[in-house]
């Protein structure tokens, strides 16, 4: 799949590490560098700008291991990316550690993944399918 993509950051591309990677490292587009206290959030501009195909969407994703090592993590995980969306890709990071946390310029922030996905039609009905789990949710399924 080829996906139309304007770059005005100085760094090059997301690209795919390995051959199995499902996705591509963002990295922050900044002036300056970002601090963000515990608890504290912001968005990360990219400087990236793509043109998906309908039927797909971009997920902006934590990377695991920035959650792991300094608590900082995608706040609306996975963030989605329309196809009918022409601006630049921003990523909502949070600093959930108790440590004070710097964004500099160039740094991975999160991870893109293209992904296809359906559209759904409705279909109202007055009753459902019943099931063995029925309306158990939250747990329901685990061993107790």
């Amino acid at each position: 799949m080829t996906i139309n993509i304007i770059n005005k950051s100085a760094h090059a591309l997301p690209h795919y590490e390995t051959i199995a990677s499902a996705g591509m490292d963002l990295r922050a587009n900044l002036t300056a560098p970002i601090t963000l206290k515990p608890l504290e959030r912001t968005i990360v501009k990219t400087g990236l700008f793509i043109e998906l195909p309908i039927g797909y969407e971009a997920q902006v994703r934590p990377r695991s291991g920035l959650a792991a090592k300094k608590g900082v993590t995608v706040l609306n995980a996975p963030g989605t990316i329309d196809a009918d969306y022409r601006g630049e890709i921003g990523v909502i990071l949070v600093n959930l550690s108790n440590e004070h946390f710097t964004i500099e310029n160039g740094e991975r922030v999160a991870q893109l993944i293209i992904a296809k996905h359906e559209r759904a039609e409705w279909t109202q009905v007055n009753e459902l399918s019943e099931t063995a789990r029925g309306e158990g949710g939250f747990g329901s399924t685990g061993v107790k």
